[in-house]
């Protein structure tokens, strides 16, 4: 679960970006809490439960796995398109830990909340 003021900012930003993934679009529960389903995981966002304003964790980050460095690319292009900002490196090869290598990008969401979409290459 991640934070957001703005449930319907965070509705069109995470219904495009997750869309790249194939994810469905997300609903609002009875709670009025925005939920995606996909692959057996779920993502919840809602207005923080103590009525202050939503941050971003620090030294958080919630990360989706792409079936591709393209539909990393997608998603991440998604991203930017509808209010994501880019944060670090561009979008690229990374060395992971245990000899892995992965094809990844990075994204703040409207609530600033650190983002990546991960694709692995090898390891």
């Amino acid at each position: 679960m991640i934070g957001a003021d703005d449930l319907d900012q965070a509705k069109k930003f995470y219904d495009a970006t997750l869309g790249m993934l194939g994810v469905p679009k997300g609903s609002f529960n009875e709670r009025g809490v925005l939920v995606y389903s996909y692959a057996g995981g779920r993502l919840l966002i809602t207005k923080p439960i103590n009525g202050m304003a939503a941050t971003a964790a620090n030294g958080g980050t919630l990360g989706f796995s792409a079936s591709s460095p393209a539909q990393v690319n997608s998603w991440f292009e998604a991203g930017l398109a509808n209010g994501g900002e880019e944060c670090e490196d561009p979008p690229g090869i990374r060395e992971a830990p245990e000899n892995r290598v992965v094809y990844v990008a990075l994204l703040r969401d409207p609530a600033g909340n650190k983002l990546c979409a991960v694709h692995k290459v090898s390891g």
